[in-house]
């Protein structure tokens, strides 16, 4: 059975940093494109940023390019979502995602989700 858990979520004031985790287990981890989403208030869910299965190739939404950046460790089955220089705007649940189509996807295309993490950045 796939499972995802995601951590590192918490209340950050506008400028400071997170660093998001995902734990994956029941998949091989290396051989999946893994993804970063988040859904705010009354909103859709939105892809943050995704990597290949190497680490060889990221993408990131221009809303976060220049901010967050994404990275994996294969051996540790767990990819990492960097948030630097958070604004308020960037307050929502983050979910994890594995298997989607890399380059910005939509969230349909992923068949693996975690249960998501409250990030809140205060102004």
């Amino acid at each position: 059975q796939v499972q995802l858990v995601e951590s590192g979520g918490g209340l950050v004031q506008a400028g400071g940093s997170l660093r998001l985790s995902c734990a994956a287990s029941g998949l091989t981890f290396r051989s999946y494109t893994m993804g970063w989403f988040r859904q705010a208030p009354g909103k859709e869910r939105e892809i943050v940023a995704d990597i290949t299965w190497n680490g060889g190739s990221t993408y990131s939404a221009d809303s976060v390019k220049g901010r967050f950046t994404i990275s994996r460790d294969n051996p540790a089955n767990t990819v990492y979502l960097q948030m630097n220089s958070l604004k308020p705007e960037d307050t929502g649940v983050y979910y994890c995602a594995a298997g989607g189509r890399f380059g910005g996807a939509m969230p349909t295309s992923y068949p693996y989700w975690g249960q998501g993490t409250q990030v809140t950045v205060s102004s």
